[in-house]
């Protein structure tokens, strides 16, 4: 089974990439599949690209499922994400 999570954008790097927040996890992602991401945004990431921005709202209730099922650590940490 494969999962996409949604994750805060925090930096903005070179050659469409950023790193971003899971939980506190950061971790760099490719942005080439995505257009106009700015910091502060949620994007949805799978396998480290993002393949589309999200709703904050829908990103927290997200989070919030997640963490309801088990599937978190916390609110905002997918339980063994990877980092960078």
């Amino acid at each position: 089974m494969c999962l996409a999570v949604p994750a805060r954008v925090v930096e903005l790097l070179d050659d469409d990439r950023a790193t971003v927040n899971l939980g506190g996890v950061k971790t760099t992602i490719s942005l080439a599949l995505v257009e106009d991401v700015a910091i502060d945004d949620y994007v949805i990431v799978h396998v480290g690209y993002a393949i589309n921005k999200l709703d904050p709202a829908e990103a927290e209730r997200t989070l919030a499922l997640l963490a309801e099922a088990g599937m978190t650590q916390s609110g905002d940490a997918v339980a063994g994400a990877p980092a960078a």
